[in-house]
């Protein structure tokens, strides 16, 4: 029987402890704070790494933990480590790819030292978030400098960047800043990967950015990426980056209104204007707490700030939280998960997210992409004419399919896994419709899977083989957060 890591009880939940009991306060941005020093290269260690703020953590981890401290001082609760690039393939555009295992735990333990220090007979706990930006590639896109990296090699490198933070102390692990919804499934299953490794268990905070329409870069609005996200194994969802507060209204009212978990939201201070050749964020601190607290009375658990705040508008912030009569929330504290009742009754396209029940019903599945069905369909994949494919996936959404089903099983190819995963990725860049996974093989449907950005369906599960091999789909399922069409056999029939 496989092993399941979402057994594991939780090692430390201070964190969510927290959420439970007030609004917590983050800290700000760290590579704004620490670029305001007259750096120079002999800081990073090198020419080749200049720039790269993590090396400062060897060559003057006095500025970072100053950084830390001055958070702490204005007022906030968590810390985030200053390891936002600390993954394998980020630092090797710097020549320091070797020092992937190493560079996260330093800045765990860094941030865990100062936050410990700051704590220490107060009675009032400090706490450490281990940051973990993107890897710059962005494998949902059709574009081979950005997307030539598999699913596997993501999650492995994802591993590697949580176990570094994990085994430095951090109480929670925080994706930020993520723009491709592939990227963060792969993120989330190498932290799982690192969480049985360590036989350790902390919370998890996924956080995407969207710009001012509401959309994240690879194409997914706030819907799409909530319902993408909410059926995976991660505790807090959020927003951060690209915008100021006031451009993320409507993406917060939304997610609260959708979410079945508590939502973080940390903005920069504002949108940021171009002057002479250098971002500037002129949003005042004022301003800045003002519409944070206004998102906290509309729901938001964690607040914070990232490119453009500092102390300044934590301690901002921090006086207005204070000051404010924020009714606390209360969220479901059973399952497998804390606060999750489960997943949302909605799958999720490239772009945006659709009911499962139907208003009028029914769900209408576009079976057409179907070799098993359709002998239009198995002649256009025999000759591998995609492009025509492609138009009968847009006939059927054009009439009106919500889900499109994706058959390709062939007797006379022996290469369907293949063809699966060239014929969604086709389908996830150019229609709206979530897709159905339609096939009996396991290889096939992972290989669906690990190239589809939203949440897709299962058809199907059932147990004519017995359990073992169900097991294997709803692992399978539970992994990427699919949907499932379960049909009612067994070994004694229907």
């Amino acid at each position: 029987m496989q092993s399941n890591p979402f057994n594991l009880p939780f090692t430390n939940r201070r964190y969510l402890d927290a959420l439970l009991d007030h609004i917590v306060l983050f800290d700000g941005a760290t590579g704004t704070q620490l670029a305001k020093h007259a750096l120079t290269a002999a800081d990073f260690g090198g020419e080749r790494a200049e720039g790269l703020m993590e090396m400062l953590l060897f060559h003057r981890p006095e500025l970072v933990a100053g950084v830390h401290a001055a958070y702490f001082k204005a007022g906030a609760e968590v810390v985030k480590t200053n390891s936002f690039r600390a993954n394998r393939l980020t630092l090797a555009e710097f020549g320091a790819e070797a020092l992937a295992p190493e560079i996260p735990r330093a800045a765990a333990k860094l941030a865990r030292e100062v936050a410990d220090r700051v704590s220490a007979g107060t009675g009032i706990p400090r706490l450490v978030a281990g940051s973990m930006g993107p890897t710059g590639k962005l494998p949902s896109l059709d574009a081979p400098e950005l997307a030539d990296i598999a699913f596997a090699e993501l999650v492995e490198i994802h591993a590697e960047y949580a176990e570094g933070l994990v085994a430095g102390g951090v109480d929670l692990l925080l994706l930020e800043t993520h723009q491709d919804l592939l990227e963060l499934k792969a993120a989330i299953q190498g932290i799982w990967r690192a969480f049985e490794k360590l036989n350790a268990r902390i919370p998890i905070q996924a956080q995407v950015t969207l710009d001012a329409s509401g959309h994240m870069l690879t194409g997914p609005d706030a819907d799409a990426a909530l319902v993408t996200l909410a059926a995976l194994p991660v505790d807090v969802l959020g927003l951060n980056c690209s915008t100021g507060p006031e451009e993320m209204r409507a993406a917060v009212q939304r997610l609260l209104a959708l979410s079945n978990r508590p939502l973080s939201v940390m903005p920069n201070a504002g949108m940021p204007r171009n002057v002479a050749g250098r971002a500037v964020y002129a949003m005042q601190p004022e301003p800045f707490a003002a519409t944070l607290l206004e998102f906290v009375r509309w729901g938001a658990r964690a607040v914070g700030g990232c490119c453009g705040t500092g102390p300044e508008h934590i301690a901002a912030l921090r006086a207005a939280l204070d000051a404010a009569e924020v009714q606390t929330a209360t969220f479901p504290a059973s399952g497998p998960l804390p606060y999750v009742p489960g997943p949302l009754p909605y799958v999720a396209g490239p772009i945006q997210a659709t009911a499962l029940a139907q208003t009028p019903r029914p769900l209408l599945v576009g079976e057409r992409i179907n070799t098993q069905g359709s002998r239009k369909a198995r002649e256009l994949v025999l000759d591998e004419r995609y492009d025509a494919l492609l138009e009968l996936a847009e006939a059927q959404v054009e009439y009106g399919a919500h889900v499109l089903d994706v058959c390709l099983a062939l007797t006379e190819r022996a290469d369907e896994a293949a063809t699966m995963a060239r014929v969604v990725k086709l389908l996830a860049l150019n229609t709206p419709a979530p897709l159905v996974i339609d096939t009996t093989d396991i290889a096939v449907m992972r290989a669906a899977l690990e190239t589809y950005p939203g949440r897709a369906i299962i058809n199907s599960v059932h147990l004519e083989a017995g359990e073992a091999r169900a097991r294997e789909i709803l692992t399978l399922a539970r992994d990427f957060g699919a949907a499932l069409i379960a049909l009612t056999i067994d070994e004694a029939g229907m």
